[in-house]
């Protein structure tokens, strides 16, 4: 079922921007404990990409127009498989292992899910805006 963002909504209560928005402090946490070298490779790439989901979430919800909101859900989803990415680079250069890499991979798919429903809930239900 489609239908428009609430104007009353605040961006707070976006389940999917709330979950980016903790995975982005978890993958902080975990990269700052890497060596100089890993940080500066993988590490930035990986804050980076996760970051850019809630960043990206969070600019198409201040956006006027429904199209731009789900132009950068769009962008946000690349973040998000770019960050399976790092994720999976961080693995085979053992800065994480398989079960945290795991843990992390599961909660993106999750979120991918989320992002994916939030994606189809913006805006009318016309074919043509889709």
């Amino acid at each position: 079922m489609n239908h428009e963002i609430s104007k009353d909504m605040d961006l707070s209560e976006l389940k999917v921007y709330a979950k980016a928005m903790d995975l982005g402090e978890r993958v902080w946490e975990l990269v700052r404990r890497w060596e100089q070298l890993s940080r500066d490779t993988v590490g930035k790439q990986l804050i980076r990409s996760t970051d850019s989901i809630a960043g990206n979430i969070s600019e198409g919800f201040g956006r006027y127009h429904f199209k731009e909101n789900r132009n950068h859900c769009y962008y946000a989803r690349g973040s998000l498989f770019e960050t399976k990415t790092w994720l999976q680079k961080a693995k085979q250069r053992n800065l994480i292992d398989q079960e945290e890499h795991q843990r992390l991979e599961s909660e993106l798919t999750e979120m991918a899910k989320m992002l994916n429903k939030y994606i189809n809930s913006i805006g009318p239900s016309k074919p043509n805006d889709q």
